[in-house]
């Protein structure tokens, strides 16, 4: 049960029959209330309409015993005088009970008639005193009951004030029944009470229904994730719904995600792959000549062992620097450095390099990288070139570009893009390279992505390759 309940598709109909149930219920609620009023008002314009014919065949002058009363059992009628005694009844009425409104009026005349007696007389100067065959403008209304025949029923009063002819002031109560607004209304309750259940259970039915239906896609995404995750195989992928909702883009979305994980996997494995193949070579020969040297310390190569020690140290640096911008480093957002005062003391340090360039560039970013990045890009130039290399550093709207170039054979359009990658030598660099792991530009090209910059190889004016390095710059 906590399982079914912990589902999607079981909260959402839960949720929709219970938001459903509480608009129901306040519509039935409101309905039942306005059906009530709606009979009540029926009910006081007929006790209104009745009270207020015996009134006019009263205000004409019509006897008591000629009245026209209707049956007690549809309209009872009395007519009381100011002593609240009953000069004229309906047919077979026993006795009636007001409440509300009516029954105020009743006892505010018998307590005028009680002031007039002890007063001694009538006050006939009273605004609200009806003149002689008037009937009153106001109605009073209100609930009660009458008994008609030996049966007491629930009637709506209405009473209204009218004078005789012969100047008796006399009030004419008329009720009409409430059965039939007990009755309607208890139709609608009984038929709100057997039909909401059913349609709560039909549209929690519906929902559960047309729910599991939209999340069935769902589920299949997650039972091949749960296959993926358990057999490892990244090349799987989940099934694609053909809609153009949520759980197609979730899919679509998914697979973009898987995909890039398997090139990020492969790329690690191959990453691994080659690291252990370029550490095995340095690693291999400076034990070798340590053995040797052990048995022979005569035929040590010492130069050889330092620098086979060298490039494995070299190495383990570039790997430890490729791991920490694979993790996501990036430089300090307040760091800040002039790159014209890099790119001067990076040159002067080489025999050979020509410079030509602004005097002051400030950048945001790391001063160190950047030195890496100037370092590698020139002894990749250094290696390639003839006999020229140059830097070129300038700007342009919200740019800085510094330029390498050399004069050597330059680099293969085919290849421009394929020598970022690590552990990549073109087979010229391999057969002249003195020691590179193939890490270099790989290492520059991070570092420019990682600092808002690009990294891309082209071919000089005259001839050779140019790598262009472009870093934003504040304008």
């Amino acid at each position: 049960m906590k399982r079914r309940l912990g589902s999607v598709r079981a909260r959402a109909s839960l949720a929709a029959t219970v938001v459903v149930a509480v608009a129901l219920v306040a519509a039935g609620a409101a309905v039942l209330l306005s059906l009530r009023f709606s009979l009540i008002d029926q009910a006081d314009a007929e006790a209104d309409s009745v009270a207020r014919n015996a009134a006019s065949a009263l205000s004409n002058g019509f006897a008591y015993d000629r009245l026209n009363l209707p049956d007690g059992d549809e309209n009872p009628v009395e007519v009381l005088d100011r002593r609240n005694k009953p000069v004229a009844v309906g047919e077979d009425v026993e006795g009636m009970s007001v409440s509300g409104a009516a029954s105020d009026r009743l006892n505010s005349i018998t307590n005028d008639d009680a002031d007039d007696r002890d007063e001694g007389e009538k006050e006939t100067d009273d605004e609200d005193t009806l003149a002689a065959g008037r009937i009153g403008d106001e109605t009073w209304y209100g609930e009660g009951t009458a008994t008609v025949e030996g049966d007491t029923a629930e009637y709506r009063f209405a009473a209204v004030d009218v004078v005789t002819p012969g100047g008796a002031p006399l009030t004419v109560y008329a009720g009409a029944p409430l059965s039939t607004a007990q009755d309607a209304v208890s139709t609608a309750l009984t038929t709100m009470l057997i039909g909401l259940p059913l349609l709560l259970l039909t549209i929690g039915a519906v929902t559960y229904a047309v729910t599991r239906r939209a999340l069935r896609p769902v589920e299949g995404i997650r039972s091949e994730m749960a296959a993926i995750t358990a057999s490892e195989d990244l090349s799987r992928r989940v099934p694609e719904p053909d809609t153009h909702d949520e759980i197609a883009r979730l899919a679509r979305t998914t697979n973009e995600t898987l995909a890039a994980l398997e090139s990020s996997v492969q790329r690690q494995r191959a990453f691994v792959a080659d690291a252990s193949h370029e550490l095995r070579s340095p690693i291999a020969s400076l034990r070798t000549q340590l053995e040797v040297g052990a048995a022979h310390p005569a035929l040590l190569d010492l130069d050889g062992a330092v620098a086979d020690t060298v490039r494995l140290q070299s190495l383990a640096a570039d790997l430890l620097l490729l791991a920490r911008l694979d993790a996501g480093e990036r430089p300090p957002p307040d760091a800040r450095f002039d790159l014209a005062k890099v790119v001067r003391q990076e040159v002067a340090a080489r025999a050979g390099v020509t410079l030509d360039g602004v005097d002051s560039l400030e950048l945001r970013g790391s001063r160190n990288q950047i030195c890496r990045v100037l370092g590698n890009l020139l002894d990749n130039a250094e290696r390639h070139a003839g006999d020229r290399v140059a830097v070129t550093l300038r700007t342009a709207p919200g740019w800085a570009i510094l330029q390498v170039t050399d004069d050597g054979s330059g680099v293969p359009e085919a290849d421009r893009d394929r020598i970022f990658e690590r552990f990549v030598r073109l087979d010229e660099s391999r057969a002249r390279d003195d020691g590179g792991a193939g890490l270099g530009l790989a290492i520059a090209k991070d570092i420019a992505v990682r600092h808002g910059g690009t990294l891309t190889a082209g071919e000089a004016p005259g001839g050779g390759a140019l790598f262009e390095l472009r870093l934003p710059r504040e304008t």
